[in-house]
């Protein structure tokens, strides 16, 4: 009976070692990062979302970039928990095709567009689109949730032209990367998250998370590489949950 109580005890110890131990890792999950798109909404099964941007210096406070919410539109099917700089095991996990936009925390990648440049006063790093780059969403192919870009005499792979890069699409006038699963890549787990252009004002998305147009300029606007952007997406409830073990910004749904 004491050897039993003996092991419970260390048991409960334990737990209680890992427990602390996962809040101190966690804590720095945002260590040096100075800017954060963060994104909450009603549940795990709403397809809208209310946007904020924050910033800091340092280890000082978070302070919000824009005096009001942005609205957003999220997956069809709600979110479920994405692969970003943790992972969370939870109710839904994200996978290829599920219609969930990916939840937790992510690097922000380089941003995607047609035109020759970014907006005025832009600074990030931005790639131009042309019919020679592709993004891989199939779960079979080596360069799975890849940006690839053929050369202009290059032969293309026969898997191309069903990859490319949409052209001429206003919902893909800018694509900034959310970098779920990429780091690196599962097969299967989801791929091609963008920030992009609502393509109208209940339009659910794939997965992206999109905006009025003016409003994602005013994002793109934001952005510095130098900052360290990360995205954030969570239900409201796992968000207040998450405040001081992420040492999250403050923030009312």
């Amino acid at each position: 009976m004491i050897r039993f109580l003996y092991v419970l005890l260390l048991a409960g110890l334990f737990a209680s070692f890992n427990g602390k131990a996962e809040s101190i890792s966690r804590k720095h999950v945002l260590k040096g990062v100075e800017q954060l798109v963060v994104v909450v909404t009603n549940g795990w099964d709403s397809s809208e979302g209310k946007l904020m941007c924050f910033s800091r210096e340092g280890r000082k406070s978070w302070r919000p970039k824009f005096k009001e919410s942005i609205p957003v539109m999220l997956g069809s099917k709600g979110i479920a928990w994405g692969r970003g700089v943790f992972i969370e095991a939870g109710r839904k996990i994200k996978k290829e095709g599920d219609g969930c936009a990916p939840a937790g925390i992510f690097k922000i990648g380089k941003i995607y567009g047609e035109s020759e440049s970014l907006p005025v006063k832009s600074k990030y790093p931005y790639h131009r689109i042309t019919k020679l780059d592709a993004w891989i969403d199939d779960p079979k192919n080596p360069f799975y949730n890849r940006h690839v870009k053929i050369g202009p005499h290059e032969k293309e792979p026969v898997w191309f032209q069903s990859q490319r890069m949409r052209l001429g699409d206003p919902a893909y006038k800018w694509l900034i990367e959310i970098r779920h699963n990429s780091d690196p890549p599962k097969p299967g787990y989801g791929s091609a998250i963008f920030f992009h252009v609502q393509r109208g004002p209940d339009r659910k998305t794939a997965g992206c998370t999109a905006m009025k147009l003016i409003d994602l300029e005013r994002l793109i606007s934001f952005l510095r590489e130098d900052k360290t952007p990360h995205y954030v997406l969570l239900p409201y409830s796992e968000y207040k949950r998450k405040i001081k073990i992420l040492n999250l910004p403050n923030f009312s749904y």
